[in-house]
């Protein structure tokens, strides 16, 4: 077999390669100059390690650390070299990772027994663990790659303890499993990892709440230090949702996989919706107990968190009470199109607080809490206008404003209304979810799936462009969003535990239609790995999800007028 072509993105070059050559040989042969090292490869729009052998022509485009991708491939990769140091210095534990954090991920450390009970460590067990860390980071072992039957990987999880692992693994509709080698450690993984543990160039371990949090780099300043800054509410949350899902007994996809498998779905949707309906009530219960001062209900949160409908069923746990809400969406406020302030890419930045109509909004909301009638809009999101359709409103004694938004908690919003008189609520999918032991489900990853779903269905925009557009959403939420997120008085969780296996049964056909020619194909290829993970639901099950859930404003079939 001759050589064949390989084009490369970076340079713009072509260059001739022998059968079996590796992407870390030709990154070497290339010389590529990066302010960043270079941690991951798209080959013909895929993401691969750069251990990947070549044997026919392609194209590649080499990553480091500011793409999503290769931030994503250090972390799985730092991750897996807790666990062998772990299985070093402490070989009668294991890890399990609950979350992602703002600022990393949040783990606990559990005897391995029958009882999986919680250890925590002291600062000298930690400082030893750290060591030993960086220890493997300086011996700069190769991290290896080794195709095996499912059954023998899942011989090797079950005898380090991982039996969610090894349950997945059998399940999953492939006689072989790619195992991950750290000198004699296992473990899988569904994305790529680095080459060798000596390309970890950055970490922190941290001891925090009943166990850690694992920092690596982000994307926008990968040579920084991430801020130790830790946001107690968010945790409080997520934990919240943990001990919600233990109860249930679905922590894990493989659990969650069990339920439909054994036509359990409908006691599963039926259960996370009565959970859902308690806190609706508990929230409203605490603006009840304030009615004498509150007038205003700002609901906060990123894209596609739910945030309408979350809105509208604590209207209706508050008339329940004898108040008198009314619910108007920040949504409607939107500049017109051509009026949208554009990033840095110069695309339209629809997550910036400037993309409302700020003076219009602070407008309306001074005669609403004058007692002055006003006619609200309602923005046309497939013609990018404003519209009046003649819907008026004015508040009277006792009336409660409920206004949901990105930006509902940002304090530039509202300039005249007096601080005191509001109840603020954060709601976002902080799914508790996990794969396995050692493979977390990322809470943007649902939220994109939710929005492609919605897109699609009411706005007339393509899973391609919603792909194309996330990057832009997740740096406004960054900037907007997750900075004011602890001003909440109260989290709501709208994740719901049975929403992966019906968004997979949504979204995975929306995924299949994207070119691979398409800048999104990577991004899709990722996504539909991922749901491959998941056992979907039928349309007889998906019926069962009640009108007033709110998973149906993303996939249709509400009661509700949004």
């Amino acid at each position: 077999m001759g050589k064949f072509a390989v084009y490369c993105e970076n340079t713009g070059c072509t260059l001739d390669c022998m059968p079996g050559t590796t992407l870390m040989d030709l990154l070497q042969e290339l010389s590529l100059q990066s302010r960043y090292p270079f941690v991951a490869a798209l080959v013909d729009n895929q993401l691969k390690e750069l251990s990947y052998d070549l044997y026919h022509s392609c194209s590649i485009r080499f990553l480091d650390m500011t793409h999503p991708d290769g931030q994503r491939t250090y972390s799985r990769t730092l991750s897996f070299l807790l666990q062998k140091a772990l299985a070093d210095c402490f070989p009668d534990l294991h890890m399990v990772l609950e979350y992602n954090l703002p600022n990393g991920i949040y783990g606990e450390f559990r005897v391995t027994d029958d009882s999986n009970r919680l250890m925590k460590l002291t600062p000298e067990e930690y400082a030893a663990l750290e060591a030993r860390m960086r220890a493997l980071i300086a011996e700069d072992l190769p991290i290896r790659k080794v195709k095996m039957p499912a059954t023998e990987a899942a011989e090797l999880f079950r005898k380090q303890g991982k039996f969610e692992k090894a349950n997945l693994v059998e399940h999953l509709p492939r006689y072989y499993c790619s195992v991950y080698y750290i000198a004699d450690y296992p473990d899988t993984y569904y994305g790529p990892l680095l080459f060798s543990t000596g390309a970890l160039y950055y970490f922190e371990l941290i001891p925090f709440s009943n166990g850690f949090c694992l920092q690596s780099p982000n994307c926008a300043t990968p040579d920084q230090k991430v801020a130790e800054v830790y946001q107690d509410k968010l945790a409080e949350a997520f934990q919240e949702s943990a001990n919600w899902y233990s109860i249930l007994r679905a922590d894990s996809i493989v659990e969650v996989n069990d339920y439909i498998r054994r036509g359990k779905a409908k006691e599963l949707i039926q259960l996370m919706e009565a959970l859902h309906a308690r806190k609706y009530a508990q929230i409203a219960d605490q603006i009840y107990a304030q009615r004498d001062r509150l007038r205003l209900i700002m609901i906060s949160g990123p894209s596609s968190s739910g945030k309408t409908t979350t809105s509208k069923r604590i209207a209706l746990q508050c008339k329940i009470l004898g108040l008198n809400p009314i619910v108007i969406a920040m949504d409607d406020y939107f500049l017109d199109r051509e009026h949208t302030p554009r990033d840095e890419n110069g695309e339209y930045d629809f997550e910036s607080l400037h993309a409302m109509d700020l003076p219009f909004l602070n407008q309306q909301l001074h005669q609403l809490l004058a007692g002055q009638e006003v006619e609200l809009p309602t923005f046309d999101f497939k013609q990018g206008k404003r519209v009046f359709k003649g819907k008026r409103m004015r508040m009277h004694e006792g009336d409660i404003l409920i206004m949901e938004g990105i930006h509902a908690l940002n304090p530039s919003l509202l300039t005249e209304v007096s601080d005191d008189q509001v109840f603020r609520i954060y709601a976002s999918a902080l799914t508790a979810l996990s794969v396995d032991e050692n493979n977390l489900i990322s809470t943007s990853d649902c939220r994109m799936l939710r929005r492609m779903v919605r897109d699609n269905a009411t706005r007339g925009i393509v899973p391609e462009e919603t792909i194309l557009r996330w990057p832009s959403v997740r740096r406004g939420e960054e900037r907007n969003i997750f900075p004011f997120q602890e001003n909440a008085d109260v989290f709501f969780n709208s994740s719901l535990v049975f929403e992966l296996p019906l968004l997979k049964y949504y979204a995975e056909p929306l995924l299949l239609r994207i070119p691979v020619s398409s800048p999104a194909y990577a991004e899709s290829v990722r996504l539909r790995k991922f749901l491959s993970l998941v056992v979907p639901l039928s349309p007889e099950e998906i019926a069962r999800i009640p009108p007033t859930s709110i998973l149906r404003e993303f996939i249709g079939g509400s009661t509700f007028e949004y």
